[in-house]
């Protein structure tokens, strides 16, 4: 489930998938582009920043540059300009204000900002996000030490994508095919599926991600990924204790293995452990929604961006990190 959707995926679409994050994008006081002239046909005119605008040490105009150039910078036609670097009556914390535009458009807007005392973090909309030349940096790190879920692909991590899905998300099911063509487009990628079931929500969710688990420990990757394309086909049988019973007894039958072995290990405090695990993975990242998708520590909504984005974004994040770094 999109649980905040319209939050993370607003910016997406607002700024051909930037990825930031929802709602940073917003409405300023921006003076209009020039209507007549070169600037008018070739994309925006940037207004001239003023000085008095630039109250505070940090960050410089460079670090926000260099941050913009990590998450924007597989658009080659998104244009922007810092306008503002103010402090705020907190001490350290600094208002950033960017002006946001696309060659051949000569509108502009802005997105607003506010930097954090530890040079390593924003604040936008109620969320905490990353921030810096390299934002994405500790998450990867987290994600090769923790995101221990089913993958397939390749068996190095220098491209890492993590799938976080819930069994009874209708989304998740949806982007099924989204990760089938990532996974041919992307040889060189190692792919995760974590589960993070949306329990508040969707009361099979938890234990159809036990089931997993045990049939991943049972039958190992090939065995889960049957197990996946299964449930997800019969999702719709995820309702009730015993429609999902059989639901998910028929999963494991499809995947290859004995429903009464799995179900006795679902129930373990092993497996429950394994499986909150994961969960806390999830929330320690800020995933708040199903599907995401973690491209070496960046995450994105799936569904939020066209595919073909989705590529561009994977390919020069890829670029970006370089190698995985070694234990």
């Amino acid at each position: 489930m999109k649980s905040s959707f319209a939050f993370r995926s607003w910016l997406l679409i607002a700024l051909c998938a930037a990825v930031l994050a929802p709602a940073l994008y917003a409405q300023q006081d921006v003076p209009p582009a020039p209507t007549q002239g070169a600037g008018a046909a070739t994309g925006p005119v940037f207004p001239k920043p003023d000085p008095k605008d630039f109250t505070a040490a940090s960050p410089t105009v460079d670090q926000v540059n260099a941050f913009l150039k990590a998450t924007w910078g597989y658009d080659q036609n998104r244009l922007f300009q810092v306008q503002r670097i103010a402090k705020t009556p907190v001490d350290g914390v600094s208002s950033v204000l960017v002006v946001v535009g696309t060659r051949g458009n000569a509108q502009l807007s802005a997105l607003q900002f506010f930097t954090l005392p530890d040079g390593k973090h924003l604040i936008a909309g109620g969320e905490i996000l990353p921030f810096g030349a390299r934002p994405y940096d500790e998450n990867r790190a987290t994600l090769l030490s923790r995101a221990t879920g089913p993958w397939e692909g390749a068996a190095t991590h220098d491209l890492i994508l993590v799938e976080f899905a819930d069994f009874q998300c209708p989304h998740c099911k949806a982007a099924e095919p989204t990760m089938e063509k990532l996974a041919a487009d992307f040889p060189n990628a190692h792919i995760v599926f974590q589960n993070y079931p949306l329990t508040r929500v969707h009361a099979q969710a938890f234990r159809a991600a036990a089931y997993g688990v045990c049939v991943a420990k049972q039958g190992g990757n090939a065995a889960f990924f049957k197990f996946v394309k299964a449930v997800f086909d019969a999702q719709a049988g995820l309702t009730t204790e015993d429609s999902t019973t059989l639901t998910l007894n028929s999963a494991v039958t499809t995947a290859g293995l004995s429903p009464d072995k799995v179900q006795a290990c679902s129930t373990t405090p092993a497996t429950e452990a394994t499986v909150q695990s994961q969960i806390k993975l999830a929330e320690d990242l800020g995933v708040n929604q199903t599907p995401e998708l973690a491209i070496n520590g960046r995450l994105i909504p799936l569904g939020g961006v066209p595919y073909d984005t989705l590529k561009q974004i994977i390919s020069y994040q890829t670029q970006m990190d370089g190698p995985a770094p070694k234990p």
